[in-house]
């Protein structure tokens, strides 16, 4: 009697359909936790993705502004927080202009300042104060440190997420306090 050996093969090829999958797997698992620590929705935690991604694609797009800016975009419930430098206003326009472009951005806050690129060494400084706060807000009493998303950049920190008052008050204290940091601005949507 003759042995059927199509199974092995179906199930290697099913194998290899599954990890093409695997990605998938992985980042609705990453949205589902994220979802569980963070207020916004799941849907506006994946447009806010979305518009990070589409606008460093947009501004990569025009030769001039990928080759002369550093820019950081970060997006939070549709607001879209600007920082870095352009050598120009001109330049930094066109950054603006870019941005403004893409589908679910309500808002932008330009922050991006007139000048060289910085150096590593204040992009590793900014990293390391975003850190210490970061690790400052997880000890604060009645705050989810999670809600809370902390950008750094040339030593002034900007907050954003949606917060309560009184933790915006509390994260803004917090952050205030730890040494190196310049200024702090808030950017937060309250829901109170």
């Amino acid at each position: 009697m003759a042995r059927r050996h199509w199974p092995l093969p179906l199930l290697l090829l099913g194998t290899t359909a599954l990890h093409g999958c695997a990605p998938l797997v992985v980042a609705g698992g990453a949205a589902a936790v994220i979802a569980a620590q963070d207020r916004r929705t799941v849907g506006s935690f994946i447009d806010d993705e979305t518009i990070e991604w589409k606008a460093v694609t947009a501004i990569n797009a025009v030769e001039a502004l990928k080759k002369e800016v550093h820019i950081n975009v970060t997006s939070v419930n549709g607001t879209a927080l600007l920082t870095g430098e352009a050598p120009t206003i001109e330049l930094r326009d066109g950054v603006l202009t870019q941005v403004r472009g893409v589908p679910g951005v309500r808002r932008t806050v330009n922050e991006i300042r007139i000048g060289p690129p910085s150096t590593l060494a204040d992009r590793s400084n900014d990293s390391w104060l975003t850190g210490k706060i970061k690790t400052r807000l997880v000890g604060v009493e009645n705050l989810q440190s999670a809600q809370i998303k902390v950008v750094t950049e040339n030593a002034v920190v900007y907050l954003m997420g949606l917060v309560k008052k009184d933790e915006a008050e509390s994260a803004t204290e917090a952050a205030r306090q730890v040494g190196g940091v310049q200024r702090v601005v808030k950017l937060f949507e309250y829901l109170d």
